[in-house]
């Protein structure tokens, strides 16, 4: 009886073992960690998706530790730092210095990037080819960089000289403002760049900008969409028009924009991550991915008050 008894038990407890192990992965449960550089409406989206898409393909199963660095770049390492000290499972590293410290922080745990513009740019690779290898992959924010050059003579026919606006301490913004830059000029567009280092300068650097130029281009720059309220008390009672990198900041400082869907780009980071938790995918060989239907949008407050006419083709943002 007390060997029937034992086998029962042994069964039971086989089942049990079996039965956690249901995932491709081997587990059941997953801690995600998430370092989101700021709060504005890109990041949020683009984490809000990643959260959604993984919750979607992982119902019950993943718990998320979700911490903000308030743009504070140290702040990142050490976020992630503890990240790696308590075994997550996997890291999503929402903006380029959040993927920085990630890579910094650990060599084994599973990264995946999201609105991190250009990957070889940003961790310095030689040769880039679209896949970073190792233990990081993740999705690019890059929109057609030419497309949003030409919008400028598009909307502004009379545009003489353009001043592209970011942060310096941003590589992917120095990447963005030198393609845009090369086809403004050739297009017979004189561009300048104009650039401060963190918020304090902001200000001071976009009355510059506003004083020696027809328009403003600003790349996707995490400071310079932090800091949209201040660039816009600036430029617009200058009257100098903006055309912004993506759709957040031009619902509050630009008149147009070609965007891409940061919601969207977080649910693809979130379909990439189930893959790689249940063990369908190595991140090894995942590709950077990309969204593939940037749209034109334009503000119509803006637009009315800096009286610019928009062509078809230009979606109205809505007001947040």
């Amino acid at each position: 009886m007390k060997k029937k008894i034992l086998s029962i038990a042994l069964t039971l407890v086989l089942g049990l073992g079996l039965a956690g192990c249901g995932s491709a992965g081997g587990k059941s449960s997953y801690t995600v960690g998430i370092c989101q550089l700021a709060q504005h409406p890109a990041l949020d989206a683009a984490t809000k998706g990643f959260q959604d898409a993984l919750n979607e393909a992982l119902p019950g199963q993943v718990t998320f530790q979700l911490e903000n660095a308030s743009n504070d770049i140290p702040t990142c390492g050490v976020i992630c730092s503890g990240f790696a000290a308590n075994g997550v499972d996997l890291i999503l590293a929402n903006a380029t210095p959040a993927l920085q410290a990630a890579i910094s922080a650990t060599a084994e745990i599973p990264i995946l990037g999201t609105a991190v513009t250009e990957y070889g740019v940003a961790l310095n690779l030689d040769d880039f080819n679209g896949t970073v290898g190792g233990n990081v992959s993740g999705t690019s924010d890059l929109a057609p960089l030419t497309e949003q050059a030409a919008m400028i003579p598009e909307l502004f026919p009379d545009a003489k000289s353009v001043g592209i606006l970011y942060c310096s301490a941003e590589p992917n913004s120095v990447y963005q403002a030198d393609v845009v830059k090369a086809a403004l000029e050739d297009a017979g567009i004189s561009a300048a760049v104009y650039t401060f280092s963190d918020s304090n300068d902001v200000a001071a650097v976009t009355a510059a900008a506003c004083g020696e130029n027809d328009v403003l281009y600003i790349p996707t720059d995490n400071t310079a969409a932090t800091c949209a309220a201040a660039i816009n008390n600036v430029a617009e009672p200058a009257g100098v028009p903006i055309i912004n990198g993506e759709a957040a900041p031009c619902k509050v400082c630009g008149v147009a924009t070609l965007s891409i869907d940061y919601y969207a780009l977080g649910r693809t980071t979130g379909e990439m991550a189930a893959k790689i938790l249940t063990g369908q995918a190595d991140i090894s060989e995942m590709p950077i991915e990309y969204d593939q239907n940037p749209k034109k949008f334009y503000n119509p407050a803006l637009a009315e008050a800096l009286n610019v006419t928009i062509p078809q083709g230009y979606a109205p943002l809505e007001a947040d």
